[in-house]
């Protein structure tokens, strides 16, 4: 499994997270949204770890910077 996701998307994807935890713990989510929104954060924080996004391999997405040199 090769990382193709850079620290910029790793990041961004922890902040969404952070976000939806934050407005479910404030109880501003509640019910099936909160439950979509929440596995969804989840997802987030799983691929975020690893730094593998399984939906970018059909479209070869990469958000790695490529070495130079």
């Amino acid at each position: 499994m090769k990382k193709n996701m850079g620290s910029a998307d790793r990041l961004i994807r922890t902040l969404i997270a952070v976000v939806i935890a934050v407005l479910y713990f404030t109880r501003q989510i509640s019910g099936t949204l909160a439950i979509v929104l929440g596995i969804l954060a989840i997802i987030f924080l799983l691929t975020s770890a690893v730094g593998f996004c399984p939906l970018y391999v059909p479209f070869r997405i990469s958000t790695v910077k490529k070495k130079q040199g």
